[in-house]
Formats: C-alpha cells, sequence, structure tokens
C-alpha cells in the first residue's frame, strides 16, 4: 500500500509559479511510475506529467509543455511539479498518483494510488 500527500497548492496570479510536491510512504518509490494529473469543476481528471520509476523518462500534456516540469527525489520519495507561466484555465485541484510499474501512462485507470489533491487557483 502506498500513501501519497500533495501539498504546495494555492492561489497565484496568472504568470505566477507555484511548486506542487507529492510524498509517497513506503521503501519502494524508485519502482512506481508517478504521474499528476487535475480536474477542474465539472470536467473530468485530465493527464498532466508523468516521470518513470527511473526518473529517465517523462511526458507533458501539450497545454503544459515548455511551462511545467516534473521531477522527483528517490531519496526524499518524492515527486515535484514545479509549474511557471501559469494561466487560469491551470486552474483546478492537482492530483499525485502512483503505479506499480516503471513505465508511465497518461491514463488515469492506469493509475494504482491517488492523493487527495491539492488546490491551484490563478486569478488575478
Amino acid at each position: 500500500q502506498v500513501q501519497l500527500v500533495e501539498s504546495g497548492g494555492g492561489l497565484v496570479q496568472p504568470g505566477g509559479s507555484l511548486r506542487l510536491s507529492c510524498v509517497a510512504s513506503g521503501r519502494t518509490f524508485s519502482r512506481y511510475a508517478m504521474g499528476w494529473f487535475r480536474q477542474a469543476p465539472e470536467k473530468e481528471r485530465e493527464f498532466v506529467a508523468a516521470i518513470s520509476g527511473t526518473g529517465g523518462t517523462t511526458y507533458y500534456t501539450d497545454s503544459v509543455k515548455g511551462r511545467f516540469t516534473i521531477s522527483r527525489d528517490s531519496a526524499k520519495n518524492t515527486v515535484y511539479l514545479q509549474m511557471n507561466s501559469l494561466k487560469p484555465e491551470d486552474t483546478a485541484v492537482y492530483y499525485c498518483a502512483a503505479r506499480q510499474t516503471l513505465v508511465v501512462t497518461t491514463t488515469p485507470s492506469g493509475y494504482n494510488y491517488w492523493g487527495q489533491g491539492t488546490q491551484v487557483i490563478v486569478s488575478s
């Protein structure tokens, strides 16, 4: 069983930055691919970014490429999402997810564990 706890959300002005963190319990963190998803009100949960178990492979949805960066620190059992040049359309609850394989996927159903989410609001 893996427990995920996100933090770092908040209110930020357009063009600003936030860094989300997700701390995972357990001693096998490096065996899990990790992903970030988001869900805006009345919308389906959508893929944002993912990173392989080794950290060598990353994927991003087109709308965040060049603005968001996913990374992981295995020593701290933590995955990060650095979000720059934020836009109002980035407003959503952001969820961290873990997948019991080294290989990433962009599909929510491919992840075994989910955090509780952290709210990001981009507004002036």
